[in-house]
């Protein structure tokens, strides 16, 4: 009868263990893209919603095509582009980025020219390391020194916002290396502009 209490005391603190364990990472490693997603809120939904959908939809192809190592996700009538450290990367404590860099976001800039009434918000992330108010500076610059790459390979300036959101949302572990370069990243947001939408009412009345 103790072995059998025993047994059940153990497995119970077995569970408990690894839904801390759990919990934990989830604090560690956030899913959460709670201010990328606010961008893209506004759902216009109907056929009008349909017609802006469907050629988010041909947008999101072409950059899975240009940049197959990237993460493409189509929310509501738009698009999350994460550009991780093979994508667009930065050295530790650094807001310019590599030549590697430079030719894939070179890939990207005939998409964003093609379908011209997009607007565009990107977003700059930074690991652990550091103070967090230097970290916010830092990934601020992140997300202006793309924009600003953008803007001279002829994408309208107007077209383009920046936010930098210092080291919310990690998407791997700052406890390692390799984990603090995967959140030394940038993200777009990919949504229609006034003129797609006014395009839209026309097209579905």
């Amino acid at each position: 009868m103790k072995k059998t209490t025993f047994y059940g005391v153990a497995i119970l603190f077995l569970a408990g263990s690894i839904f801390t364990s759990c919990k934990s990472k989830k604090n560690v490693v956030s899913t959460n893209k709670s201010e990328i997603v606010k961008t893209l809120d506004n759902v216009i939904g109907g056929d009008t919603g349909d017609y802006i959908g469907d050629i988010m939809d041909k947008q999101a192809k072409e950059i899975r095509k240009a940049l197959p190592g990237s993460k493409v996700e189509r929310i509501g009538e738009g698009i999350i582009l994460t550009m991780g450290e093979n994508a667009v990367g930065f050295d530790s404590d650094e807001a310019t980025f590599t030549m590697t860099a430079k030719d894939n976001l070179n890939k990207l800039v005939p998409i964003f020219k093609k379908y011209i009434n997009t607007n565009i918000v990107i977003y700059g992330y930074a690991d652990s390391t550091g103070t967090e108010n230097h970290n916010q500076k830092l990934s601020a610059n992140r997300a202006s020194s793309v924009k600003s790459y953008l803007t001279q390979n002829s994408i309208n300036y107007n077209r383009i916002k920046t936010k930098g959101l210092g080291t919310k949302d990690p998407i791997a572990s700052n406890e390692t290396l390799e984990g603090r370069s995967k959140n030394r990243r940038v993200e777009f947001a990919i949504f229609a502009n006034k003129e797609m939408m006014k395009n839209a009412r026309k097209a579905t009345n």
